[in-house]
Order: C-alpha cells, then structure tokens, then sequence
C-alpha cells in the first residue's frame, strides 16, 4: 500500500496512558449502580455513564495533550485518518452536508474517553459522546500476531471502520439505534442491531477504500485481502469459537467473519453509501 501518497490528517494527538481528559473519574460503586440503573431502564449504560462523566471532568484541549510522536507508524495513522477526511468530506459535500472531522487519540494501555475508561484490551472503539476514535498504539501488533491479519491495508481497514461509527454518528443512525434500545428492540444476536450497525460500519469503511483508491491509485497486489482478513478475523464466529469453543449466535454483536467480508467487499465495490442499508437488508 503507498499510503505515504495521503494526506497528514491534524486531528490525531496523544491520549498518553490514560489520557484523554482531566478531573475527577467516577468510582467503581458509582459504576456498578450506573449499569444496573440502565439496565432496569432499558437505557444504554455506556451513554450514562458518558454524560456523567462529562459533567465530572473537564474536557481536555488538544494543546493540553501530549504531542504525537514522530514515528512511522503515527505517520501511517495521520495518513490513513487524513484520507478518510478527504473522502468523506467530498461525500458529504455532494450530499449537500458538512462532514465534520473526527479527531483520532492514539494512547497506551489505557484511556479515559467521555464514554468511560477503556483499556488496550478492548481494542479500537469509537465514543459517539466526544466524536473521537481512539486508537492503542499496540493494536495493530496484536492484530499481525494474534488474529494473523497482517499489513497496512489491514491496519487501514481498522481506522476506516471507526471512522465509520463517525459517519453513522453526523447521518443520525447512532442515535436512532440509541432510540430504538430504549424502545426495548433487539440490539444483539445475529440479526440483531449492533450487528446491524457494525457491518454497515464495515460497508462504509469499504466506501472510503472506494474512493481512496479511485484518487490515489495506492493499492498494491495482495492489499484488498488484507483488509479481508483483518474482517473475516475479528468475526463474531470466530472470535467466540476462539475463546469459548462454541458459536453462540445469540450474543453476537459484530456479525460473522463472512458477513463482515461481504459488507466490506460490497462498500468497496459499489462505492455507494446508499448501498450500505444494513437495516433494511432481509440478509446480512
């Protein structure tokens, strides 16, 4: 991949070890009660305990947070995540829409975002409360060791992905997946929404790997079956057969690995946001 063609996104900064904001967190009691509260209410846990904790703490500024490092690898981030903002924003442009930029906070073993305290082991994540994506600097790592889906592209597909969970945030889906979890409607399992929301996560990081190519030429032989991998390797299926030794369909929450292929493969293909409807999709 000839990812050094793109653009050097602004918008990623350092987090630190756990960073990202100041001030008081909430304790483990205060919590507990949080999550039980949601769960007797119906309401998402993670949301509360974001508002919460941006009434508690005060938001950091970015000339607050330390520096990104200059290396390679932040390199490659600020690349991939500065592409995003490209396509998107003509996207959006097209769309008769302002794409607002995200902004990306690399960090190292543990963060505190406004949806709460997160460790490397939960991996990459996008917080809907403070529109950040943030990024372990040791994932990608894991992501070649652990899960053996190796390369750059695969490392791109991850950012995109996120960057999508963005994208769902400014077109409204976010909030009404949100609507519909108070509502009391399915949210996991195989048909369920977060798998919804997630492989249309997938279709539209693939819409950006679309767009990408068509504007950078970047591509190189074996690139695309990176990205592939990277999918197929953080299915649901697979993950649970992995840690648990069985499939359970039920607590599914990503989708399969083959789903997740088929909605990457279909975004990068069509290049369409229409097309990544996984809501009124009959089969994912």
């Amino acid at each position: 991949m000839l990812w050094k063609r793109a653009r050097r996104s602004d918008n990623v900064v350092s987090g630190g070890s756990g960073g990202g904001r100041g001030g008081k967190g909430l304790t483990l009691g205060a919590v507990v009660l949080v999550v039980a509260f949601g769960l007797i209410t119906g309401q998402d846990p993670l949301q509360i305990l974001g508002q919460l904790a941006g009434q508690l703490e005060t938001p950091t500024t970015s000339n607050q947070r330390t520096p990104v490092a200059n290396d390679e690898q932040t390199d490659f981030v600020r690349a991939i995540l500065g592409d995003t903002e490209d396509t998107w924003r003509q996207l959006f442009q097209q769309a008769g829409r302002q794409y607002q930029d995200p902004t990306l906070v690399l960090f190292n073993a543990s963060v505190h975002s406004a949806c709460g305290m997160a460790s490397a082991a939960s991996g990459p994540f996008y917080c809907p409360a403070d529109r950040q994506v943030y990024l372990d600097v040791s994932f990608f790592r894991e992501l070649a060791q652990r899960y053996a889906a190796a390369g750059d592209f695969a490392q791109a597909y991850v950012i995109a992905h996120e960057v999508g969970h963005h994208v769902q945030t400014l077109l409204g889906v976010s909030a009404k997946v949100q609507a519909a979890r108070q509502r009391g409607e399915r949210m996991e399992g195989d048909n369920g929404l977060l798998v919804r929301q997630e492989l249309q996560a997938d279709c539209l990081a693939g819409v950006w790997a679309h767009h990408a190519q068509q504007r950078l030429d970047w591509l190189e032989a074996g690139d695309l079956q990176e990205a592939l991998q990277a999918a197929s390797a953080i299915g649901d299926d697979r993950l649970q057969q992995q840690s648990r030794g069985q499939v359970m369909p039920d607590a599914f929450t990503h989708g399969t690995s083959a789903q997740r292929v088929r909605w990457f493969k279909l975004g990068f293909e069509q290049g369409k946001v229409g097309q990544c409807d996984t809501f009124k999709a009959r089969t994912l």
